[in-house]
C-alpha cells in the first residue's frame, strides 16, 4: 500500500516509517468515518494507552532513582494525561492527517483535545504492532522529548494541592464556579473561580473546564501559600 504525501510527511515528523502502512491509516481513522469494512482507531487507542503507561513508568524510574512511589505517581499522571497527549499530537501535526467524518470536521475535530490524545495513543499502538515494543518506546521518548526531565518534582495537580492546603488548616474543600463560557462549541473558553471557605478566591480562563479549574486553583494557591 502506498501512502499519501501527507502521511509520508507525518512519518517523517514522528521519525518512524511503517512496514505495514495500513496500521498507520487505522490509527488515524476516527470513529466518525468507520464502517464494517473500515475500522477505526479505538482498539489501537486502548492498547497505546497501556504501552505509553509502561514506557513512562520505566522512564521515570530511570530518571530519578531515589523517588518514592508517592512522588512518581503524580509525575506519571502529568505525563500520560489526555492534555499532554494532545499537546504531543499538536506538535507533530497529527490533527492535519486525522481521518474524520464531515460532522466531526465541521465541529473542529482536528483541534479537539480528546480526539488528538486518543489518536497519538493509537499511533503508539500501531508502531508497537508494526515492529515491537522497542520501536514504540523510542517513538514515545522522542515525541515526549524533555517532558520527562522537566516534570515538576512535586507534580500533584493544583486542585489536589489546594485542597490539601485547606484541609491542613481545618477548612472545607475549595469551591469551583463557572463564571463565564464564550466561543463556539468546538472551541469553548471557560472562566472559573476557585474560592476558599474564608472568602479568598482567584479566577482563570482556559480552553477546557479542567484546565481553567487547575489554573484558578494554582493562582489561589500561589496567593495564599505564604500566608
Amino acid at each position: 500500500m502506498k501512502l499519501s504525501s501527507e502521511l509520508r510527511a507525518f512519518q517523517d515528523r514522528i521519525g518512524y516509517q511503517f512496514e505495514n502502512p495500513e496500521l498507520l491509516i487505522r490509527a488515524l481513522t476516527h470513529g466518525s468515518v468507520s464502517s464494517p469494512t473500515r475500522g477505526d482507531n479505538q482498539r489501537l487507542e486502548f492498547l497505546g494507552d497501556r504501552v505509553l503507561g509502561l514506557v513512562m513508568a520505566n522512564a521515570l524510574l530511570d530518571h530519578d532513582k531515589s523517588a518514592t512511589e508517592g512522588q512518581l505517581a503524580p509525575r506519571f499522571n502529568t505525563l500520560v494525561r489526555k492534555e499532554t497527549c494532545a499537546d504531543v499530537a499538536r506538535e507533530c501535526g497529527l490533527g492535519d492527517v486525522l481521518k474524520l467524518g464531515r460532522s466531526e470536521m465541521l465541529s473542529g475535530g482536528r483541534r479537539k483535545q480528546a480526539l488528538l490524545g486518543d489518536a497519538i495513543e493509537a499511533v503508539i499502538a500501531a508502531v508497537y504492532r508494526d515492529t515491537g515494543f522497542g520501536a514504540a518506546e523510542a517513538l514515545i521518548l522522542r515525541l515526549w522529548g524533555g517532558r520527562i526531565a522537566q516534570v515538576e518534582p512535586d507534580a500533584r495537580d493544583a486542585k489536589t494541592s489546594l485542597q490539601e492546603w485547606a484541609q491542613a488548616r481545618g477548612m472545607a474543600p475549595p469551591d469551583y464556579t463557572e463564571l463565564n463560557r464564550t466561543g463556539p462549541d468546538h472551541a469553548p473558553v471557560f472562566t472559573i473561580s476557585a474560592r476558599l471557605a474564608d472568602g479568598r478566591a482567584a479566577q482563570a480562563t482556559a480552553g477546557s473546564k479542567r484546565q481553567a479549574e487547575q489554573a484558578a486553583a494554582r493562582a489561589l494557591l500561589d496567593s495564599v501559600a505564604d500566608r
